[in-house]
């Protein structure tokens, strides 16, 4: 795995590694606002700064965290404008490559 990611060239690794950097600051986000929402008179993460945090490539940490964290997912508006962030990067992909 390390030897391929070393194969690639400089650009490409430097996505990658945003992409997975994204993906994890996301899905940390997710943790803790669920924790925030548990503790009485918290500021917790606005929606908005989840949503930004997916459109800018962090929707599949959002979908795990979403999921590991079971937050967000019983609110169908939170859910539909994800799912739009994510098709809207799926279509993105698919038409780059």
């Amino acid at each position: 795995m390390i030897a391929w990611f070393i194969s690639l060239d400089i650009l490409t690794q430097i996505v990658l590694i945003y992409f997975l950097v994204i993906n994890i600051i996301t899905f940390f986000y997710f943790g803790l606002d669920k924790l925030k929402s548990q503790i009485p008179n918290r500021s917790r993460t606005s929606e908005k700064t989840l949503w930004i945090l997916s459109l800018v490539g962090g929707s599949f940490g959002a979908l795990l965290g979403m999921h590991f964290f079971r937050h967000k997912t019983k609110k169908i508006s939170f859910q539909a404008i994800l799912a739009l962030i994510l098709a809207g990067q799926i279509l993105l992909i698919y038409f780059l490559i």
